[in-house]
């Protein structure tokens, strides 16, 4: 099978996953942790942005907030040592984990021995996880500060998106997903993520909780999927939309928008939903973009990707 060559599943033997800008799970202190990464090759940097947590207060608050239960599927994204990886599973989830890391790979392979553990080979941003998930699954991960937005924004478009995800990110990239009409983190990513979930800015975390400690802020951020979320091929004509009326977010997102959408139709969707001429894309809400996407449906068809 043409999947097969791409990508191998294997159970506690060989993986690789995503090791660029990471926070990795581990319930350690820094002396713990150092002998493992020298044992290992490892070493924390900026060449591959990882930071491991030394904080046992701040996983506990992970693995409450994520609440795993008997039997179900999750997917995570590079489980590192495994410290967040034990405590799905001895909840009895499920888990399937996408690794790139070799080193990290062969130190799970011999310290994870679980029939409900699955490593896939690949990266998250290209693989087809649609190929080996389930159409319900939820996702708790620790996602590289680069693959932030595209990732989340590819599971925003799946089909079936995820019921729920619960990740460890970048504080402003946290801020602007879960940001409202009117204030300065709202963009084109808040107005379609927040069209199928709700967001939830949990809390931030601080750069001393990591070694070595990062230049930036982290935020844990709960994405729960709203059971309203609109089709597939609403979000489509959703995404062009938003994403053609804040290219420009300090002007008038009429100019913006019908130099993509027939000017008629643009402008009986403004009359009929009472919008001003001279609105700004950030003063619009989600349920409004989502009504304009509607009424602009037709015209949006023809539009390539």
């Amino acid at each position: 099978m043409p999947f097969r060559k791409k990508i191998l599943l294997f159970r506690r033997d060989m993986w690789r996953a995503q090791i660029k800008n990471r926070t990795i799970f581990y319930n350690m202190n820094k002396k713990e942790l150092l002998p493992i990464l020298a044992e290992l090759g490892v070493t924390p940097g900026k060449h591959f942005g990882q930071n491991f947590m030394i904080d046992d207060n701040l996983l506990d608050f992970i693995c409450r907030k994520a609440a795993p239960v008997p039997g179900e599927i999750i997917l995570e994204i590079g489980p590192g040592l495994g410290s967040l990886t034990r405590k799905l599973l001895e909840a009895g989830a499920k888990v399937t984990a996408i690794e790139i890391d070799k080193r990290l790979a062969e130190y799970l392979g011999k310290n994870i021995s679980s029939p409900n553990f699955t490593l896939v080979c690949g990266d998250a941003c290209r693989l087809d996880i649609m190929e080996f998930m389930p159409s319900e699954f939820r996702i708790v991960a620790n996602l590289p500060y680069s693959i932030t937005s595209p990732f989340i924004a590819r599971m925003t478009d799946l089909e079936t998106p995820p019921s729920e995800m619960l990740f460890m990110l970048q504080k402003e990239t946290g801020m602007r997903l879960a940001s409202g009409p009117g204030t300065k983190n709202y963009g084109s990513l808040s107005v379609f993520v927040q069209s199928v979930y709700t967001v939830e800015y949990l809390r931030g975390v601080a750069p001393q909780v990591f070694f070595p400690a990062p230049e930036v802020d982290s935020a844990i951020v709960k994405f729960t999927r709203r059971k309203d979320y609109p089709s597939l091929s609403d979000r489509k004509i959703l995404h062009k939309l938003v994403r053609t009326a804040f290219s420009q977010r300090r002007k008038k997102m009429f100019k913006q928008i019908v130099t993509v959408f027939d000017r008629e139709k643009t402008e009986k969707a403004y009359a009929s939903m009472a919008i001003s001429m001279n609105a700004r894309a950030e003063e619009l809400t989600v349920k409004q973009f989502m009504a304009m996407g509607r009424l602009m449906a037709d015209d949006a068809q023809q539009i390539p990707e």
